[in-house]
């Protein structure tokens, strides 16, 4: 059965398909490339990334567990199977649920979903308190980020 359809298997997927021949055939630069991808990871990835030692303070390391099987080939939801196996957590994390913003009205949210908004962006909102301060640094900002959005 599937594991779980959440970032793992999204991560899995994803750096698998960024590596080369080359990198594949080796356990070694599988694990060296996946602490690479791993500075670059951002928020639930970023978390997978720590649960399996890809991150420089993590606290464990089962990167083996990951680069024997991409060596195989194996296929993501395979690895994230074994994965489970040895870390149960890797498979609880799930993505949060995308805010559609050119549907959504921003003053039905709440502050935690603007702040999060925001985070999402690698923005901050200096000085906001109360919620319609965050909503017109959301407003202020959407243009810039939209177009990213659409694509």
């Amino acid at each position: 059965m599937w594991c779980c359809v959440t970032v793992c298997i999204t991560v899995v997927e994803k750096f698998t398909n960024s590596l080369t021949p080359d990198v594949k055939s080796s356990t070694k630069k599988i694990e060296a490339e996946f602490r690479k991808f791993c500075k670059t990871s951002k928020s639930k990835e970023n978390r997978f990334c720590y649960y399996l030692g890809g991150l420089e303070e993590s606290a464990t390391g089962i990167l083996g567990e990951l680069s024997k099987p991409i060596s195989w080939s194996m296929p993501a939801d395979k690895v994230c199977e074994k994965l489970k196996k040895m870390d149960s957590q890797i498979c609880d994390l799930r993505y949060d649920k995308t805010i559609d913003l050119r549907t959504v009205d921003l003053k039905k949210l709440k502050v935690r979903d603007l702040r999060k908004i925001l985070s999402d962006w690698d923005e901050t909102c200096e000085g906001c308190i109360e919620k319609p301060d965050f909503i017109a640094r959301i407003e202020e900002l959407k243009p810039q980020y939209m177009s990213h959005q659409e694509l």
